[in-house]
């Protein structure tokens, strides 16, 4: 899959910027941190490094994900930032297209994920050795044998999004690694960060941001 990485060549959508924070909307397909080998160096943080220095890494969103991402633009917001990530004051919200009827309206999952060594970079659920995960859902609505549902992770676990739904027997349309058949027969990964809240670097301000989703 790697041979094949051919980035979005879009211009970068800045949502806000000041002396503190960047948020942009990341392209679905483009990775967050250059991959290993020179074909993988294309990435936002490149990208976002070419018109704003300074501007440091906080989090990540996987390659196929699109949607609102915030960097540090001082060592000193990256670390508040950081904070943030680590006691789970960042909020952030997704929308995502899954595969059949998801039921009920609403519902939590709380599965404990861990890397599937032989299979890397796959998660799996693991009531062992995994690391606790939690995922809040609300069904926006159901359409032609799909669902639209807002997703809320309580925390940050590689792949939690897309290993939870999955283990929901709801697979999100379009994913190369979790889904197959004709839940796997889409353009893209159907997951879009819409929404982060946070507070800011200087003064601590709530703030927040969203990025229309794009399917």
């Amino acid at each position: 899959m790697d041979s094949a990485y051919s980035p979005p060549q879009v211009p970068l959508e800045v949502l806000h910027d000041d002396h503190e924070i960047l948020v942009v909307n990341k392209p679905a397909g483009l990775l967050s941190v250059p991959g290993k080998g020179p074909h993988l160096a294309d990435c936002l943080i490149a990208r976002v490094q070419e018109a704003f220095p300074n501007a440091l890494l906080v989090h990540r969103l996987d390659r196929d994900t699109s949607g609102v991402m915030v960097f540090a633009l001082s060592p000193h917001a990256q670390r508040h930032l950081g904070l943030q990530f680590e006691k789970r004051q960042m909020k952030k919200t997704y929308v995502a297209r899954v595969w059949g009827m998801l039921e009920p309206k609403a519902g939590t999952v709380d599965l404990p994920l861990i890397v599937d060594w032989p299979n890397r970079p796959l998660q799996k659920v693991c009531h062992e050795t995994g690391k606790p995960a939690l995922t809040d859902w609300r069904v926006l609505r159901h359409a032609q044998g799909e669902t639209r549902v807002r997703l809320a992770p309580k925390t940050g676990r590689s792949h939690q999004l897309r290993v939870h739904m999955l283990a929901l027997g709801h697979p999100i349309l379009g994913d190369p690694l979790y889904a197959s058949g004709a839940a796997a027969d889409h353009p893209r990964l159907m997951l879009h960060s819409e929404e982060l809240r946070l507070r800011h670097p200087d003064g601590g301000m709530g703030l927040r941001f969203r990025a229309k989703t794009p399917f």
